[in-house]
């Protein structure tokens, strides 16, 4: 996978669940937080997009739970961003930083609504440069 944004985070304790782990809704706060700090790396804005009509949504997630995280540990969600016709795939794994054990692989579904209606935005197209 060839990631273009990587960023390092750390488990807090009340992520976890009974068992000591991650509980599984927590990852997708993660894959977020991920995606936006990518959006701002690149000078997107969710606020200025929805100032100018636009709105990117997630249409789908997809996560498989490889290994599990405990609190305290420091992970790194890497994003790769792919172009699928009006969607945009977020290729999107984390890895536990002392192992670099895969934990999670995800693949998150974007589309962008446009003044109200399904649609395309040039400006985010150009911002991302997707192919």
């Amino acid at each position: 996978m060839n990631y273009i944004h990587e960023i390092t985070l750390k488990v807090r304790d009340y992520e976890c669940d009974l068992q000591g782990i991650v509980n599984n809704a927590n990852y997708q706060h993660y894959l977020e937080h991920a995606r936006h700090e990518f959006l701002l790396s690149r000078g997107i804005s969710f606020a200025e997009l929805h100032q100018q009509g636009t709105d990117p949504v997630v249409a789908r997630i997809s996560m498989s739970f490889k290994t599990p995280l405990h609190s305290r540990d420091e992970f790194t969600c890497k994003l790769a961003v792919k172009k699928e016709g009006i969607k945009y795939v977020f290729y999107q794994d984390i890895y536990r930083r002392s192992d670099n054990k895969l934990c999670l692989k995800g693949v998150v579904e974007a589309v962008c609504i446009v003044n109200g209606r399904l649609g395309t935005s040039d400006a985010l197209d150009q911002l991302l440069a997707c192919d």
